[in-house]
């Protein structure tokens, strides 16, 4: 359950990231330059390789993990939602 739950969690992730990616926010054009290098890519590598750390740790035991990625999702969906709504 824990891994379901952590999968659908991370498809939640990928879609925010790409849609923060494509916002135009100008707090995007203040990454370092090596994130611009690849379109944001690089980003989305981070993101895949979270969920892979997080899906791989909560099959070897680690169920529990899956609050703490509950919280990380949803921080990532405050900060999505500020800068979506230009807040920020």
């Amino acid at each position: 359950m824990a891994i379901l739950a952590i999968f659908l969690l991370g498809i939640g992730n990928f879609a925010i990231h790409k849609a923060v990616l494509e916002s135009g926010h100008p707090l995007i054009g203040q990454v370092p330059w090596f994130v611009h290098m690849m379109g944001g890519r690089i980003t989305l590598a981070f993101e895949f390789l979270v969920l892979l750390a997080a899906l791989l740790l909560a099959a070897n035991g680690w169920p529990g993990l899956a609050w703490g990625y509950l919280g990380y999702s949803a921080l990532n969906g405050i900060a999505a939602w500020l800068i979506l709504t230009r807040r920020v």
